[in-house]
């Protein structure tokens, strides 16, 4: 059966993308003030158990078989290639976040990866120190000042914000295999992504505890407050804490 093209970004479009998401996000915003509180736990419950019964049945047990046939360097090699291809999204939203230094690192990563890391095979750039940053689209959004929104739980996409979901749209012509002309070819490609996130997940969820969907919406509020503060916790503690202590 041949396979249906179809319309695919372009990078011309990226910046009416970006003005777009931009707009969106702000007049919806301006009806749901900016909160990390989750004010529609009910639709999220919802679907939450929707996505909870796709993995289930589909994605979960795809992921474990894809780990029992193939080679943990196998694993290891295709998650570098995808992480050396969001390079060019941690660069871009770097540079619209004014983080010149961690722009430069991303390009050098991007490059070392791709020539002496065989195309991203090998993760050479963090074996010889140049770490990385993740950035993407909803940080930038929330370093320009913009609120998080109403927490969010996306069918198919999983937890979010307001401000992260709107985020996915430029996000979305920052991909490299978004721009593969071959439907097929790009469809595959996108899948292999998509199952070996989801391995890789697999033994995290040990550390589930409680009711998943709020140990699942807290982790990733945090994680998201760790990554727009560039990885800067506060710390609630000072030397003038123990000042009056007796020991």
């Amino acid at each position: 059966m041949a396979v249906t093209s179809r319309e695919r970004p372009n990078l011309g479009a990226l910046p009416g993308a970006i003005v777009l998401s931009v707009l969106i996000f702000l007049g919806m915003v301006s009806h749901a003030q900016a909160s990390e509180e989750d004010s529609w736990e009910g639709f999220n419950r919802r679907v939450f158990a929707f996505n909870e019964f796709f993995d289930r049945w589909l994605l979960k047990p795809i992921a474990k078989g894809y780990v029992v046939v193939t080679p943990r360097f196998v694993d290891d090699a295709v998650t570098n290639v995808f992480n050396n291809l969001g390079e060019v999204g941690n660069f871009t939203n770097n540079v619209l976040q004014g983080k010149v230094d961690a722009a430069a690192t991303d390009v050098s990563r991007l490059l070392l990866n791709s020539t002496i890391g065989l195309g991203g095979l090998i993760d050479l750039a963090t074996r010889v120190g140049v770490e990385g940053s993740e950035e993407d689209f909803g940080q930038t959004l929330g370093s320009w000042g913009a609120g998080s929104g109403p927490y969010l739980m996306l069918p198919f996409l999983g937890p979010g914000t307001v401000r992260d979901a709107f985020g996915r749209i430029p996000d979305a012509f920052l991909k490299p295999q978004s721009y593969i002309d071959h439907d097929l070819t790009r469809f595959s490609v996108n899948a292999t992504d998509l199952i070996d996130t989801r391995a890789d997940l697999i033994e995290a969820e040990r550390l589930i505890q409680g009711d998943r969907y709020t140990f699942i919406r807290d982790a990733y509020l945090q994680r998201r407050a760790y990554l727009l503060a560039d990885g800067e916790v506060e710390d609630d503690f000072t030397s003038d804490d123990f000042d009056d202590e007796d020991y």
